[in-house]
């Protein structure tokens, strides 16, 4: 995934050069001549990840406008720019909000690694927040990666269900983050500084379930020296999540039944029942209805429990966000290990996308922490993912060449029929990733106009910069395309 710089400066000249020197180094950028067309842009473009800002601006000074940026964009990293090196700008700019600053002029190295690190930090506070969000059951929908239409259907689905107290029933595959959608809707709702208690019913000893969930008083039964709460009292007021719910025993449903239809348990042991207040979220990754057929799981719990059902999709149905959650766990990873690993290769990023990712979000997850680990920094390329069965075989299926999307010019195979006739679908009807389309068209440009670069760019509706960056990320060489 391409970092997005917004450059905020009034001199046409230093715009250039920080657009230039920025998209050598593999930076896409977006530019803005003051500080409303700056403001205008970061609502605008949600893609932009840093702010280069220049102090004196026309109008609206860079102070005021950093202090209207972190109103409306509080983690974005800003770097400013001034002509003057003094101690007294530094500190005004880093009391404003400022992460870094440059004194103009600035060499593109300087300005890079810059750049690099205010991203980076910033990448690893969003992060500590995160984390530092999950034990509280604050994680709300901000902080689920969405952007593909099945996840956003999902986060729809999630924030009614949270706006009540509606029962929800999360079913997925393994993996696909049942959990993180039951602490989002908690953290979306009226019990968000509650209690989250989360239980996995598929690890819980069948002779001690109903002990655990609903607490056992002293002496109830060999070893239960003192009284034992449950679960479910934990719980009280806040959030109880029973993942994996189609594993609890039939006894133990009929408990958990009671529980929810008089809100009160019953410890083992006990002479009377526990009032609670209890919203209880549940997830499996089995079909609870074909369980009920089969008789190992009760008819009317499944009704009480499935009021609000929420499907979370596999990550092959939600190829769109694993660029997202790849820079995601290369930032976490990079950072608790100590690593110098920025992000993936677009080659690498490709790859990832095309696998089915059977694990789904976890193995994804697993995969580059392994990477982050092994690299040697830099960037996350083929070669720092062997471990992933069934990724390197995705070239051998193509005869041992690279896929179109990442193939040299002169080794790419002609692409397949497309059953729409414009070259926008595979051979199964699917749409193709963008990256291969988006690489056929350079390539098409390119020969019809014999290599002419500024012509290329005129057509393609891109700045010439731009046009070599995507050159360079393709493995496209100019002088292939030339004429004689």
């Amino acid at each position: 995934m391409v970092d997005t710089v917004l450059v905020v400066d009034d001199d046409p000249t230093q715009r250039r050069l920080l657009q230039a020197a920025l998209e050598r180094h593999g930076f896409k950028t977006r530019l803005a001549v003051d500080g409303p067309a700056a403001l205008i842009a970061l609502d605008a473009h949600s893609d932009i990840q840093l702010m280069l800002l220049d102090l004196v601006l026309p109008g609206k000074q860079g102070l005021e406008v950093l202090a209207d940026a972190r109103r409306s964009r509080p983690s974005l990293p800003v770097v400013v720019l001034t002509a003057s090196g003094s101690v007294d700008v530094a500190v005004q700019a880093t009391k404003a909000g400022a992460n870094d600053f440059l004194v103009k002029p600035t060499s593109p190295e300087r300005l890079v690694t810059t750049v690099q690190n205010a991203m980076e930090t910033a990448a690893l506070k969003g992060e500590v927040v995160r984390l530092g969000k999950r034990p509280s059951g604050r994680i709300g929908f901000d902080d689920m990666i969405a952007a593909s239409p099945a996840m956003r259907m999902v986060t729809r689905l999630g924030q009614r269900a949270a706006a009540s107290s509606i029962p929800v029933l999360v079913t997925g595959e393994s993996g696909v983050g049942k959990e993180l959608l039951a602490r989002a809707i908690q953290g979306a709702s009226d019990r968000a500084a509650k209690p989250f208690i989360a239980v996995n019913c598929g690890a819980l000893p069948e002779n001690l379930v109903e002990s655990i969930l609903f607490g056992h008083a002293k002496g109830a039964f060999t070893g239960a020296v003192s009284d034992h709460a449950g679960k479910f009292v934990e719980a009280n007021h806040g959030t109880l999540f029973l993942d994996e719910v189609g594993e609890l025993p039939l006894e133990a449903q009929v408990k958990l039944l009671r529980a929810l239809q008089e809100g009160e348990v019953d410890p083992v042991g006990a002479k009377r029942p526990v009032k609670v207040d209890v919203r209880v979220l549940s997830a499996t990754n089995k079909d609870l209805a074909k369980l009920v057929e089969e008789g190992r799981f009760r008819e009317d719990l499944y009704y009480r429990l499935n009021v609000f059902p929420i499907e979370a999709p596999p990550l092959r149905d939600r190829r769109e966000d694993i660029p997202a959650l790849t820079a995601r766990f290369v930032a976490r990873f990079a950072a608790e290990e100590n690593r110098p690993v920025r992000g993936c290769t677009p080659q690498a990023m490709a790859m990832l996308c095309q696998y089915d990712w059977p694990g789904n979000v976890r193995q994804l997850e697993n995969a580059v922490f392994r990477a982050v680990v092994l690299s040697e920094g830099g960037d996350l390329g083929l070669e720092d993912f062997p471990h992933v069965s069934g990724l390197q075989p995705l070239l051998a299926a193509n005869d041992v060449r690279m896929p179109a999307a990442l193939a040299p010019a002169n080794d790419a195979a002609p692409p397949a029929p497309s059953p729409d006739g414009y070259g926008f679908l595979n051979r199964e009807g699917h749409v193709r990733a963008f990256i291969e389309v988006e690489r056929e068209l350079i390539v098409s440009a390119l020969k019809r106009y014999h290599g002419r670069m500024t012509e290329v760019a005129r057509r393609l509706g891109i700045g010439r910069s731009t046009l070599y960056r995507k050159m360079r990320e393709y493995s496209l060489e100019e002088a292939a395309f030339r004429m004689g």
